[in-house]
């Protein structure tokens, strides 16, 4: 039973009494999970203990809970459910049903009491203990069950909300236990009253849309204040803290084993629900009016949390997840090892705390500190400039910032959690005064040693509204966008303090935030963007700029936050893992290396950076008595460390997030020093666990230190971008030129271009990445014609200075169907396939403007296209070929040059964008590495010699080569008004780097792939000059940095450089090579001798212990074709597997390799006969299904041959089958299927298994045969003759879903062949291995010189493989079996080198297996993308992923135009194309 829809309508009809109800209701959202769980039987006695309860023991299924909302907090999901549609308890009941009903069909479900499933008020609410009772009832009543001896499961939903909200004069850890009391009567009852029950306990308390923390933890001496009067007062981290302060109340009762004390009975609490507000989730309709949608909708969202509740039944304590509705989940299914529901004692979960291995660092000295300076005193008069400002001149100091600057547990005691809500503004480290120097150390009592007239320090705990918070107005849980209202409250209560003169008093104000938004960030990434979080900064500052002279302050750049991902990790703390969890989830939460951790560095960069960048705008030093300086010290600061070298969490709160007493006085003293360190030498990685001792004013320089005082001068924010052409002839040609080979750049008139984003503008003037949407067509550098060449280097304005009266240009933003476009029809994600429109586009606007002349006037058009095609290369390199993409520019240059009178096509070269990687690799770079996969992930992802990288650095080379071939063919030089000349220039880009050795990412745009219009204004100049340059002397490099000075037209060389003007002439197309005499190879390996003594293990068999060979297979093993024209002979002699004609020095094979090695082999194949086929049995046209009746036969000869030992012997067989069953599979899918393939392989290789002893089996991967379309398209013989051959690969239509399911087909067959290789059914023998040999999984199709297949590998079908073909196949396969298991090469590499064969490895001189190559049993999986699923199916999963990132991904990714799907490995170097 596979589909719910089916284990549903069993369950409705099973269900007696629920009939009519579920026919009124069903719950339509279950129809959209697959529950693949087996039908299991139904047991014969039901379980004895409730930890070995199985779903099919469960007779009865309810649930009880009370989900009330707080007075005042809005409209509540339950009451909008409460006449309309199920409640949250139903739809989990009947979904934990209708799963229980696969396994059991006669499952009860009683529904719970009436009014529970509505929200009411705490007067009015039903209590649980009641419902407890009724539930009770109801069972004992019913006839259809046995209430002492039918399991029962019962979901309590439990809220601490409610339970709350009547102790609002009371302690959290009142409110806390008074709650688990209210829980524990409920849970006793259940304990003493129901037999044979396993409740689930499920915190539902996030399924309200009101906080429940918000009472003043610090001001418990106001017992009158009303909690419903503080709703909206109490700030994030209040619930988090709380909330975990519940469940590990909860999870401690479950864990003390009080309701363990039956064998019949337990209690799981369940994960909490993590959807806090469902109604207000995106897509959602408004938050108030009740409609059919909106009701439809909760029951989808409460069936899903349903379903998480189930799958957390099968998980065991310890491991359960969080769930909600934001991704859809897989229904799981109870194990064959754990068929049973996890409780605390079968899941051997252990209750014991986690205590620390390791004595973290005592803190030996004390909180307190000294000042060694003499000199305290201030100014001989009060300073009227910021910049002459000495420590006693401050009078006033202010702290503005999150729950670090509030002293959120500053002083906690160690494990109190809880206490963590209590704000120790006294300790903060920026603004606290409590007692003194000498016994707290925080900024403001440093400099009550130089002013004891201090004011505005605050004193003991309390929230930032209290008196005794003073000017510390930190709020907790606050982000960048509070700190404006932060500033506002500041500023009222400096002005409103009459010990302060606004005018005349120096103030101190120190700020912090950002720690909140980076744990947030990844909920709404552009939300909480890096240029909102210095807007808001911005804002802020704004207001202290405007409203507050006399003041310093101090911008503490936000730490690097990430390091907090080592306390949660760390196994040797007693860190609350969870609540950190809660607390900082977009920190704690991603994997390792995953784009979600990647992006988050990048934020993190990012907010520091243009925290900088905002302060050295200069924008708050123009006055003199006011500024702002950053104080950088927490930039790259590191997790404090024990002895061991582990995270000191003595340093931390309890909570393991904000900063213990012992922090905030380290972080005092490193800001302090700060202040005092010259900008420029300002200390950025202070080490939190060192000793910090305080630093003194020198006498030189006794003042806090600004940009003025410290000489230093902020970089330039606005460069100019605009060139000096310094010709002097200037004029067009006299008379007019009717020969593009004597064009003057004063000739041209119209300037035009085609290609992608490039062109197109993307991001050139973007200062952020959610701009990168953006086309700043005006800038681009070969048709942009913003402002002039004085301050922006474009072609067109560099050709405006010989001809104002140009046009074509594009100005100003937009797409290409923008007028201010003009003639740029470049666009974004544009790959080579699109040229051919975009020159029709532009064919079309020249011939209908008025503005141009189409015959008269000369046109440039500059074409640049490739960089897309190179980054989705690796996903289907059949459709991004060389030939391919060459194709689609000559198309696109045909259109041109057949209906463009007067046009020079300047063609500029592929970019190899290989390069560009180091942006994305220096770890030091600020680039946002985890969008490289939506760049372009076929370069910047991957190791540096993964066969992707190698693939698109061949195929780049294709590109250029075959563009080169193209032009220089003269197809474009046929009459006297048209070119088309290759400007080679970013053949060979340069990266630019930096003095500190890193990338200078100033040339690039936010996302460091595209130019910034630093970039392309070089990228212009090199162009200009390029045109200019002469044919054969033109430059084939470009580097960022060169100082690229703009040439001129000169006397002798006045024209736009063309092959003509310049005496070039065109290279021959065809260069002559000497003809290659055989297929030979050489191979001169140190030791070729065998083992010192016959191995007896396959893991250790080495070349000259192989004495015995054999091959299956099919027409291509018995070599078909190797004899180019003679089709009709099996050349078994040079056969790649087994063929034994000549040497290797003639003929590269199998045999020929290893008679190197042992010259007494036997089994080879010699000739044409049967008869000398030796232990050949391969059969042309066998398929799959004759693969067992071949094993058969060659067991038989081996047996019965007299010139072996058949069992001492090692013996070597080669298997290749597939190719006939994919050329026939359309026409009988079910007798070609995978499964069949599979089956017949398994027959095969358990034959040997049983049969054979001491034998080494070869595997080789079915080849990846769609290229066959690409030999057939080569010519009409082979078009006609392979039809015959494999006609459901060639018939199908391109892009039909024919072909497309054939590829799928053929890729199935390698992932389940494989996955059958190393499901380990094969490993229980010493003497007995199979290894998948996959030089084939991914063919690549080898070219000749102009681009085309290279027929000389194939025979004259051009199916099967010439004798070049079957040599390369040998070399293939040899090299395959002495490379280890997981580093395999996955593509042939066809080239002609008679030293490619390798070596057995010195140290390890053995045939490769999975367990000489390190791998057991356990870890067999190597080299399958997903054995489970298809292929296509893990592609499908991926575009979907793809498909629901956000906003951000998407304006990036939308460069491109749609992106192909196939996913392969790649080449090596060489010149080829997929296969």
């Amino acid at each position: 039973m596979k589909l719910l829809l089916g284990l549903l309508l069993l369950w409705v009809l099973s269900s007696e009494g629920n009939a009519d109800h579920l026919e009124q209701g069903k719950l339509k959202a279950l129809r959209s999970f697959q529950f693949s769980c087996e039908q299991a039987m139904l047991p014969e006695t039901p379980s004895s203990s409730v930890h070995a309860l199985r779903p099919a023991d469960i007779k009865t299924v309810t649930a009880i809970g009370s989900l009330q909302r707080t007075p005042g907090s809005g409209v509540h999901h339950e009451d909008l459910l409460q006449s309309t549609g199920k409640s949250l308890l139903e739809v989990s009941m009947e979904t934990l049903a209708a799963f229980i009903s696969s396994f059991n069909p006669s499952v009860l479900h009683h529904f719970p009491p009436p009014g529970a499933k509505g929200a009411t008020s705490d007067s009015q609410a039903i209590d649980l203990l009641h419902q407890a009772e009724e539930i009770v009832k109801l069972m004992k009543e019913n006839e259809m069950m046995d209430f002492q001896n039918d399991w029962k499961l019962i979901t309590v939903f439990f809220s601490a909300e409610n339970l709350c909200s009547s102790c609002a004069s009371t302690q959290p850890k009142n409110c806390i236990l008074d709650n688990l009391e209210k829980l524990k009567v409920v849970l006793d009852f259940l304990y003493k009253k129901v037999p044979k029950a396993f409740v689930n306990l499920v915190d539902s308390t996030e399924l309200t849309t009101s906080s429940f923390a918000c009472q003043d933890y610090n001001n418990v001496s106001n017992p009158s204040r009303n909690q419903c009067n503080c709703v909206g007062e109490c700030s994030t981290l209040d619930d988090n803290i709380l909330r975990w302060s519940y469940q590990d109340a909860w999870e401690k009762l479950l864990e003390s084993g009080r309701f363990d004390q039956k064998d019949d009975f337990t209690v799981v609490l369940q994960p909490s629900l993590q959807e806090r507000n469902l109604l207000l989730r995106p897509g959602r309709d408004g938050f108030i009016t009740t409609s059919k949608t909106q009701v439809e909708t909760l029951e989808e969202d409460y069936t899903f949390m349903a379903v998480g509740l189930w799958n957390n039944m099968m998980e065991p304590v310890g491991q359960k997840q969080p769930y909600g509705v934001t991704k859809m989940l897989q229904v799981q299914c109870p194990s064959r090892e754990n068929p049973y529901f996890f409780t605390y004692r079968n899941s051997n979960y252990s209750s014991s705390p986690e205590t620390s291995n390791t004595k973290e660092t005592s803190q030996e000295r004390s909180y307190g500190t000294n000042i060694p300076c003499f000199d305290q005193g201030p100014s001989d008069t009060v300073p009227v400039s910021v910049h002459n400002l000495k420590p006693a001149d401050i009078r006033v100091i202010a702290a503005l910032g999150d729950s670090l600057t509030a002293g959120n547990g500053a002083a906690s005691k160690p494990h109190n959690v809880v206490d963590v809500l209590t704000q120790y503004r006294g300790v903060s480290w920026s603004g606290g005064g409590n007692e003194n120097i000498s016994t707290v150390t925080t900024l403001a009592n440093i400099l009550r040693e130089f002013n004891p007239s201090l004011i505005g320090y605050s004193i003991g705990t309390g929230r930032e509204t209290t008196d005794n918070a003073a000017l510390n107005q930190a709020v907790a849980g606050d982000r960048a966008e509070d700190v404006p209202a932060q500033v506002r409250r500041l500023v009222d209560r400096m002005k409103n303090d009459t010990r302060i003169n606004l005018q005349t008093d120096w103030k101190l104000i120190t700020l912090l935030i950002g720690g909140n938004d980076l744990c947030d960030f990844c909920n709404n990434p552009a939300h909480y963007s890096p240029e909102n979080y210095t807007y808001n900064l911005q804002t802020a500052l704004d207001i202290l700029h405007r409203e507050v002279p006399r003041a310093f302050v101090n911008l503490v750049t936000v730490l690097s936050i990430a390091s907090l991902r080592e306390l949660h990790t760390s196994e040797n703390n007693t860190c609350p893992k969870l609540l950190m969890r809660y607390l900082c989830p977009c920190v704690i939460n991603p994997e390792d290396n995953s784009n979600e951790f990647k992006k988050l560095v990048y934020f993190n960069r990012k907010y520091q950076e243009r925290t900088r960048q905002l302060v050295e705008s200069g924008r708050y030093d123009t006055t003199d008595d006011f500024t702002v300086v950053i104080q950088p010290f927490l930039i790259n600061v590191n997790m404090p460390k024990t002895q061991e070298g582990l995270p000191d969490s003595s340093y931390f709160a309890p909570d393991c997030f904000h900063f213990s007493q012992k922090s905030h006085s380290q972080a005092a003293r490193a800001l302090w020093n700060n202040m005092l360190e010259p900008l420029g030498e300002k200390i950025d990685n202070q080490p939190i666990e060192d000793e910090i001792f305080l630093k003194c004013p020198s006498e030189a320089e006794p003042f806090l230190r600004t940009y003025k005082n410290s000489n230093y001068t902020y970089p330039n924010q606005a460069p100019n971008y605009g060139s000096q052409l310094l010709c002097e002839d200037r004029s067009p040609s006299s008379p007019p030129a009717t020969s593009v080979h004597s064009l003057k750049p004063a000739d041209v008139k119209i300037i035009a271009a085609l290609g992608d984003s490039l062109t197109a503008g993307t991001g050139i003037a973007s200062d952020n990445l959610l701009d990168l949407g953006t086309e700043y067509r005006g800038l681009s550098w070969s048709i942009g014609g913003d402002a002039s060449l004085e301050n922006v280097t474009t072609l067109p304005n560099i050709f405006r200075e010989f001809n104002v009266t140009i046009v074509g240009y594009s100005t100003g933003t937009g797409n290409e169907n923008d007028s201010n476009a003009f003639l740029n029809q470049a666009v974004p994600g544009a790959q080579a396939e699109h040229l051919p429109a975009q020159a029709r586009n532009l064919l079309r606007l020249m011939k209908t403007d008025p503005r141009i002349d189409f015959s008269a006037d000369w046109k440039l058009i500059t074409v640049h296209i490739g960089g897309n095609d190179l980054c989705n290369y690796c996903k289907d390199p059949d459709h991004y070929s060389a030939v391919n993409f060459i194709r689609r520019i000559q198309e696109t240059l045909d259109i041109l040059h057949k209906q463009v009178p007067k046009a020079l096509v300047s063609l500029v070269e592929v970019m190899d964008l290989v390069p560009l990687r180091q942006l994305f690799v220096d770890t030091q770079v600020q680039c946002p590495t985890y969008m490289a996969d939506y760049l372009c992930s076929c370069v910047l992802t991957g190791e540096e010699n993964s066969p992707n990288l190698t693939m698109v650095r061949e195929a780049t080379r294709a590109y250029q080569l075959g563009i080169r071939r193209l032009v220089e063919s003269g197809r474009y030089d046929t009459h006297e008004n048209f070119t088309v000349i290759l400007q080679p220039f970013l053949q060979n880009p340069k990266i630019p780097v930096g003095q500190d050795g890193h990338p200078d990412v100033s040339y690039f745009s936010p996302d460091c792939f595209h130019p910034s219009q630093k970039g392309h204004s070089q990228l212009a100049k090199a162009l200009w000059n390029a045109v200019l340059q002469p044919v054969g002397q033109k430059a084939d490099s470009f580097d960022f940095m060169a100082d690229i000075i703009l040439d001129c037209p000169t006397q002798d060389k006045p024209f736009l450089g063309t092959y003509k003007n310049s005496n070039y002439t065109y290279p021959p197309v065809e260069p002559t090579n000497e003809p290659i005499e055989n297929w030979g190879s050489d191979l001169s390996c140190s030791e070729q001798a065998p083992s010192s003594r016959v191995p007896t293990s396959v893991h250790e068999l080495q070349p000259a212990d192989i004495k015995v060979i054999g091959a299956l297979g099919d027409s291509l093993t018995t070599a078909v074709g190797a004899k180019a024209t003679d089709l009709q002979t099996d050349w078994r002699g040079l056969s790649w597997s087994i063929g034994g004609d000549g040497t290797l020095e003639t003929q590269t094979t199998l045999p020929n390799i290893l008679k190197k090695f042992n010259p007494n082999l036997f089994g080879f194949s010699t000739g044409i006969s049967k008869e000398t086929a030796g232990f050949n049995v391969a059969e042309r046209g066998a398929t799959a299904r004759n693969m067992s009746a071949q094993a058969r036969e060659l067991v038989e000869l081996m047996r019965s041959s007299s010139k072996i030992n058949f069992k001492e012997d090692w013996k070597l067989i080669t298997v290749l089958v597939g190719g006939n069953d994919l050329c026939q599979y359309c026409l009988d899918k079910e007798a070609y299927s995978v499964q069949k393939y599979v089956k017949h392989l398994r027959n095969t290789l358990d034959i040997f298994y049983e049969e054979l002893p001491r034998v080494f089996v070869n595997m080789v991967e079915i080849l990846e045969i769609s290229g066959l379309r690409q030999i057939a398209a080569s010519s009409l013989a082979c078009a006609l003759t392979a039809k015959n051959v494999c006609p459901c690969f060639l018939n199908p239509e391109e892009n039909s879903s024919e072909l497309q399911e054939i590829k799928r087909v053929n890729r199935d067959f390698q992932a389940e062949a494989l996955q059958l290789i190393n499901s380990g059914r094969y490993e229980e023998r010493e003497d007995f291995a199979v290894v998948m040999q996959p030089f084939f999984r991914n063919a690549l199709l080898p070219l000749d010189r102009n681009g085309k297949p290279d027929l000389s590998f194939f025979a004259a079908d051009c199916f099967h493989f010439s004798v070049r073909g079957y040599a390369e196949m040998a070399m293939a396969l040899w090299n395959n079996m002495l490379e280890p298991a997981g580093e395999k090469q996955t593509y042939n590499n066809f080239t002609h080198d008679r030293s490619k064969l390798k070596c057995p490895n010195p140290e390890k001189p053995f045939l490769s297996t999975l367990r000489n190559s390190g791998f057991r049993n356990s870890d067999l999986n190597l080299e399958k993308t997903e054995p489970s699923v298809p292929y296509w199916a893990v592609i499908v999963a991926a575009v979907a992923g793809v498909l629901a990132g956000s906003l951000l991904i998407w304006l990036v990714s939308g460069r491109r135009a749609k992106r192909r799907q196939h996913e392969t490995d790649t080449e090596k170097n060489i010149k080829t194309t997929s296969l």
